[in-house]
């Protein structure tokens, strides 16, 4: 009903509301307003089918997407395989999807599951610098180009393992005594050009996306180069040039991290070790995005450059059941508890005058590379020694990154590739024997014979007698031992070796690599022995206990 201007509203439905009916136009005849009215409606009916047609397709072309074979980015052009061992290819498709997967003869048939999820294994193949091709095959194909067959390591840490060879390409080059393929390490980015080498940097935001171009992987040179881990390059160069066959590196490190992030949550809560107790430093941080995609990807080993960050924090027995714990649940995620771990002992540093809350001192370095070796309790572990490649001792990045990839290098040649004839460790001691007013030392790892890196007399050696101080001692190599004494400790019990965060001893073995560090007396060993009695005392006790633990 309407009303007159002015007038009352006289609509049982209040004033406001209207009945718009449509209305007959000058000279329309009586049917006209309803003709319109039905022409309106056919008009609304056509565009809703449009609008269900633009629909239905939009939805039929998200199901052919969402149907596309789909690979983790670790899969790519230019990938180097890992030889002798099964190799997994996984990815995405749509439930119930056929897959094949062809490579080198190889020919295999599967079908994703009803999340779309699906994986197949080929069989071991042997190494090949042949470049050859992998088809993945379902609704879409995917083809990779350049692939190479050879040995895989995955390279790890904080930022000296991060460290580019951008950076290394900015170092004095007189720091570098010797050369490498006839030049200059430093510069090795003007020469490096060998196709049996390829690299594949992990970027913390995009591992976990998949790249329809399969980019990730790319040969050792130029640009791609520049960015990458200098430790892990120089690692994977020297051992091609021991092993002639293709070598691949990954490497995903960040800058300042500590240990804790690249461990699984899942990872310390199944370590008895930690009982309930809560773990600070941000557990799984790294791990989920960097290391969790790259499993199963087949690799040889890993390698681990990390520690400076931790031992800001004065750890030592505790900082070594992290680095177990990192190493158990790597080689369980890959489902193979033999996979090689190498890692390194840090450089020499001064610690003692950072500007912490954690108060450190010049024995801080010392007990933190107590810790580090502690691991070696671990099969298929080892460490490399870098007592002697620090130029700058407030520099916490050591700039020999070319001889830290070869220690490396010569870890995994003698222990993951039986090269029996490698010289892969410098002095370690074995045994010490009181001999009068002197201390006799024996060491394993003697090469062909002890030696003074620069000729002059033992430095780096401590003794004490019962009452426990330790004093700077005369040393000397006898043969095969090297006798330590002190004329104000007449009758000596302990002999301490590069104690102290400064300390560039220069003994070394006749290979050229230097003494590892050490003290007779050993007490980290009693300490931790304490900290796990202590640990699984507080285990039990919570057990027994229904009163939740404290911080």
């Amino acid at each position: 009903m309407l009303t007159k201007p002015g007038g009352r509203c006289r609509s049982i439905f209040g004033c406001g509301f209207f009945l718009l009916l449509p209305l007959r136009r000058p000279g329309e005849d009586a049917s006209a307003p309803a003709a319109r009215l039905r022409q309106h409606d056919k008009n609304k009916k056509d565009k809703m089918t449009k609008r269900n047609l633009l629909a239905i397709t939009l939805f039929l072309l998200s199901a052919n997407l969402k149907a596309e074979i789909v690979l983790p980015r670790i899969f790519g052009h230019n990938m180097v395989l890992q030889q002798g061992k099964p190799l997994t290819f996984w990815g995405k498709a749509s439930a119930g999807e056929t897959i094949n997967v062809q490579f080198t003869g190889q020919n295999q048939t599967t079908s994703a599951d009803a999340s779309g999820n699906w994986s197949i294994t080929l069989k071991p193949l042997k190494a090949s610098a042949i470049p050859s091709e992998l088809v993945i095959a379902g609704t879409n194909t995917i083809r990779l180009q350049n692939i190479l067959v050879g040995e895989v390591w995955l390279c790890s840490g904080q930022s000296n393992m991060e460290y580019t060879m951008r950076k290394n390409s900015k170092v004095k080059p007189s720091l570098a005594t010797q050369s490498i393929d006839g030049h200059n390490p430093v510069d090795e980015l003007n020469y490096a050009n060998n196709p049996q080498i390829r690299i594949f940097l992990v970027n913390r935001k995009e591992l976990v996306k998949p790249d329809s171009l399969h980019r990730g992987w790319n040969v050792a040179q130029d640009s791609a180069l520049r960015s990458f881990s200098a430790p892990a390059y120089f690692f994977a160069k020297e051992l091609h040039k021991n092993l002639n066959v293709p070598i691949g590196v990954i490497s995903s490190a960040v800058p300042g991290s500590r240990i804790e992030p690249w461990i699984s949550e899942a990872a310390f809560r199944e370590d008895s070790f930690y009982g309930n107790q809560k773990i600070d430093g941000e557990p799984g941080k790294f791990y989920e995005p960097m290391i969790r995609p790259l499993t199963p990807f087949a690799v040889k080993g890993f390698l681990w450059y990390q520690g400076e960050s931790n031992c800001f924090l004065k750890e030592t027995t505790t900082y070594s059941h992290k680095l177990k714990t990192l190493i158990t649940s790597w080689r369980n995620a890959w489902n193979d508890p033999k996979l090689p771990f190498y890692y390194v002992q840090l450089a020499p540093f001064k610690y003692s005058e950072s500007k912490g809350k954690v108060v450190l001192a010049k024995e801080t370095l010392p007990e933190f590379r107590e810790a580090q070796e502690q691991v070696l309790s671990l099969p298929k572990t080892g460490m490399i020694v870098t007592t002697d490649l620090a130029d700058d001792l407030s520099d916490i990045h050591p700039p020999f990154k070319w001889e830290i990839g070869r220690r490396l290098a010569l870890l995994a040649l003698a222990k993951a590739y039986d090269k029996n004839d490698v010289v892969a460790e410098g002095p370690i001691f074995e045994k010490m024997k009181v001999k009068g007013r002197a201390i006799q030392l024996s060491f394993t790892q003697t090469g062909s014979g002890l030696v003074s890196k620069d000729g002059r007399p033992l430095t780096g050696f401590m003794i004490a007698g019962k009452n426990g101080i330790f004093s700077p001692a005369e040393a000397h190599i006898d043969g095969k031992h090297v006798l330590v004494s002190a004329d104000n400790v007449p009758n000596p019990v302990a002999v301490r070796f590069a104690w102290d965060e400064a300390a560039q001893p220069n003994l070394f073995n006749e290979e050229g690599l230097p003494a590892r560090p050490f003290r007779t007396d050993k007490p980290l060993i009693k300490r931790s022995e304490s900290l796990i009695e202590s640990y699984q005392t507080k285990t039990t006790a919570r057990s027994n206990s229904s009163i939740p633990n404290s911080k």
